[in-house]
């Protein structure tokens, strides 16, 4: 069951990031690189990337799974930030179904539009894959309507999926309510543990893909920052 954090004096004045990004490594899957240039051929050092566009930490757009039209590089910025409550879920046996009823007190002090960051622990299983990918938590369907239903912002989750991989239909469906909904998925978050605050504000910023179905994001959450500024009135010019 998940429970409201209360963070000492020194947590809420003094405002810090967190980076709650993976680090994107050759071997991982739908990781690889060459080596495009070198100092001492060129003159400098570059590589050319290969990335399956969610690996990682990742954002999803509605065409992931043709739940709307929106691509990758046409979400708003200001819909990849904002406040977010911190769900403590640990203990998730693999492939357990995370409900409503997860999200205990922060349910009762959602406001539409916030977001949601749910904290399983999953990360500390990315270098077992076959655990990682094929066993992770997933998000019921009864969460999922919730979330819909109660205008979330964003959905953030460790594993690298909010649904079984390996179960189409489930994946499809899951993925379908949140994505048409307008729901922004962040999915393979790390280092929530780090998180002391009950509610952050919380960034993902994707790569800007024509088309793009998704793309590797860099996530970070701020402690400490002002709940009092209009920090939801924020809007992308240009």
């Amino acid at each position: 069951m998940s429970s409201i954090a209360r963070p000492d004096s020194e947590t809420l004045s003094m405002p810090h990031l967190i980076d709650l990004t993976q680090t994107l490594r050759a071997g991982m899957r739908g990781v690889a690189w060459d080596r495009a240039a070198t100092l001492e051929r060129e003159g400098w050092n570059a590589r050319s990337l290969h990335l399956y566009s969610h690996t990682g930490t990742h954002m999803d757009a509605q065409a992931h799974f043709a739940a709307g039209p929106e691509t990758i590089d046409c979400i708003p910025l200001e819909r990849c930030m904002g406040p977010a409550w911190l769900v403590d879920i640990p203990g998730l046996a693999p492939r357990a179904l995370i409900t409503v009823e997860h999200l205990s007190e922060v349910e009762r002090h959602f406001q539409s539009g916030d977001s949601l960051l749910l904290r399983t622990g999953w990360s500390r299983f990315v270098d077992q894959p076959s655990l990682y990918r094929d066993g992770l938590p997933r998000i019921g369907g009864d969460l999922a309507h919730w979330c819909a239903n109660h205008s979330v912002k964003i959905l953030g989750v460790e594993p690298p999926s909010v649904a079984d991989v390996n179960d189409l239909e489930e994946v499809t469906r899951i993925h379908k309510i949140l994505l048409s909904a307008g729901i922004v998925i962040v999915e393979g978050l790390a280092h929530l543990e780090a998180i002391s605050s009950p509610r952050v504000y919380f960034t993902a910023l994707p790569l800007k893909i024509d088309g793009g179905d998704g793309s590797p994001c860099r996530a970070f959450a701020m402690e400490g920052w002002d709940a009092g500024l209009d920090w939801q009135g924020l809007r992308q010019v240009g």
